[in-house]
């Protein structure tokens, strides 16, 4: 596919604008933007292809996509500052501000449980309606009525969807506001960025179609082999899987595209960022950007200290994770051993490196199948490697 790729990069990472056009040339990209920061400054701003994944109008600088579940890492980052705060305390019981949440065997689950995919309700016994997930109260009544699939804190399993209602209800308890509205009035508005819990009429015009696409005839270049383990084949088929029920906890599957459901506030899936926006939280929780810093150094800390390690009960696979992010492994290969961030299902990605100064987004209209490891994000990454 020939692209028009536009935008910037800084001399150096040439390497991450061949990458980004290789995607298009060789790995199937339709549309998609990429951008990095290096020491609190950019460095690669860069976008091509396709507003809409179905469409011909062109991707335009401002251009902003549903990034899935690579809004857990910026969501993550409320509760974090709101213990810097001094608000809330990460080894309390939930019970403590959402004493509804004890019920059904919960009691003992921390604070710290929630961000590390510790709290044992990955999965709900019955299913949320699209209305359901996003009217802001059966979420948070379905998570707090829910038994625990393993007693909280004695293993971990990714939260998928029961994600959103864990930390947006906890946030709420504390602070009083939506995480929405906590999110573009602490995050979003001091760091000018377009980045949203819960799309404002105002700016949809400016959000592309995302859609799935075939994955490409091999993984030549791509670094990671495309086919899955055939235990973790097994789970995504089974019907009765924690793995498809912790995926399924919204049924049906909701349209990302309506506006509608753009327009809720779902933490674990639904923001919607430009690559810029991801790049920027992230250099801006590890130094300072434009005079603005939003983490402590013992707050960095906290969320990339390993909290959670081995096979996931959800993904199959051996996950890691710190408070809220992942970190860099074999499931989810980041920059170096310090990295942290959060992949979205089907390409997207935001991550730091505190080592190296790397802040990266990436933003694609393209959904393919993988959850963690999209070929077209980690070529990037390895540009990103190559040039520092």
């Amino acid at each position: 596919m020939d692209v028009d790729v536009q935008g910037t990069v800084a001399e150096g990472f040439e390497p991450v604008r061949d990458a980004f056009i290789r995607n298009f040339e060789t790995r199937g990209e339709r549309g998609a933007a990429v951008a990095v920061y290096k020491d609190g400054v950019k460095v690669v701003d860069l976008w091509g292809g396709t507003r809409d994944v179905d469409g011909t109008v062109p991707w335009a600088v401002d251009t902003a996509q549903v990034v899935r579940s690579a809004t857990k890492g910026v969501a993550a980052a409320v509760p974090l500052l709101l213990h810097q705060r001094g608000q809330l305390d990460l080894d309390a019981p939930v019970g403590t501000y959402w004493p509804e949440f004890k019920a059904a065997g919960k009691e003992r689950a921390l604070v710290r449980h929630l961000l590390s995919h510790r709290a044992g309700v990955p999965a709900l016994d019955r299913p949320l309606t699209v209305a359901e997930a996003a009217d802001g109260t059966s979420g948070a009544h379905a998570v707090a009525a829910q038994a625990p699939a393993w007693a909280p804190g004695t293993d971990h399993g990714y939260h998928a969807q029961t994600y959103s209602w864990l930390l947006a209800e906890l946030v709420r308890r504390v602070t009083g506001r939506t995480i929405g509205r906590w999110t573009a009035e602490e995050l979003a508005r001091p760091l000018g960025l377009d980045f949203w819990i819960g799309v404002p009429d105002d700016e949809a015009h400016r959000i592309g179609r995302i859609g799935r696409i075939d994955e490409p005839p091999t993984a030549s270049g791509g670094g990671l082999k495309l086919r899955p383990k055939r235990s973790v084949a097994e789970a995504y088929r089974d019907p009765d899987s924690l793995t498809r029920r912790a995926f399924g906890a919204i049924d049906p599957m909701p349209d990302e595209n309506d506006p509608g459901y753009r327009a809720a506030e779902l933490p674990a899936s639904n923001g919607v960022s430009t690559a810029r926006a991801l790049a920027r939280f992230y250099a801006a929780m590890i130094g300072e950007v434009d005079g603005h810093r939003l983490f402590a150094p013992a707050t960095l800390t906290l969320a990339r200290t390993e909290e959670s390690t081995g096979p996931d009960r959800v993904l199959v696979v051996g996950t890691r994770f710190g408070l809220g992010y992942m970190l860099h492994g074999p499931a989810s290969p980041l920059l170096g051993p310090g990295s942290f961030g959060h992949p979205g299902r089907g390409g997207s990605l935001g991550f730091a490196d505190p080592e190296s100064g790397i802040a990266l987004g990436y933003v694609t209209n393209g959904m393919r199948k993988g959850v963690t490891a999209d070929p077209r994000a980690q070529a990037l990454v390895r540009a990103v490697r190559s040039a520092t």
